[in-house]
C-alpha cells in the first residue's frame, strides 16, 4: 500500500505523536509557570541600595519586560491549547490530516509542529 493511499496515521504512529505532544505540554506548562511567576513578582529585587537614576531606569525596563512576559504567556497558553486540541484529534484518529486538502500532513512537519492542522501544500495556498 503506497503512502498516498494512506488515509490516517496508524494507532502506533498516533501513540508516538501522543507521547511527543504530552512531553511538549509538560514543558510548555513549566515555561508558562516561569513566565507567570516572573511577571507576578513584585519587582523587589533588592535594588533599594542602588542609585535613584538606576532605579528609575530599571523600573522602566521592568514595565517593558512585564509586558513582554505577558505576551509570551498569552502565546504559551495558546500553544498549550493547540497541543491539547491535537491530543483530541489523536483520540478521534483525525490527527495529522490536513483540514484543507484532507491528505496526511508530512510526519517530519508534525514532529516539528505537532499541533499543525495544515499541510505545507495547504499553507502555501494561503499565501
Amino acid at each position: 500500500m503506497g503512502q498516498d493511499l494512506k488515509i490516517r496515521y496508524s494507532d502506533k504512529e498516533l501513540e508516538e505523536f501522543r507521547v511527543l505532544i504530552e512531553e511538549k505540554i509538560v514543558k510548555a506548562k513549566s515555561h508558562l509557570d516561569l513566565l507567570r511567576s516572573s511577571y507576578m513578582n513584585d519587582g523587589n529585587n533588592g535594588t533599594d541600595d542602588t542609585s535613584p537614576t538606576f532605579k528609575a531606569f530599571e523600573e522602566g525596563s521592568e514595565t517593558m519586560s512585564k509586558e513582554a512576559n505577558t505576551q509570551l504567556a498569552i502565546r504559551q497558553e495558546k500553544f498549550i491549547r493547540d497541543l491539547k486540541n491535537a491530543l483530541l484529534r489523536i483520540e478521534n484518529k483525525t490527527y495529522g490530516i490536513c483540514r484543507v486538502t484532507g491528505k496526511l500532513i508530512n510526519k517530519d512537519r508534525l514532529k516539528l509542529v505537532p499541533h499543525a492542522t495544515l499541510s505545507i501544500e495547504a499553507k502555501n495556498m494561503q499565501k
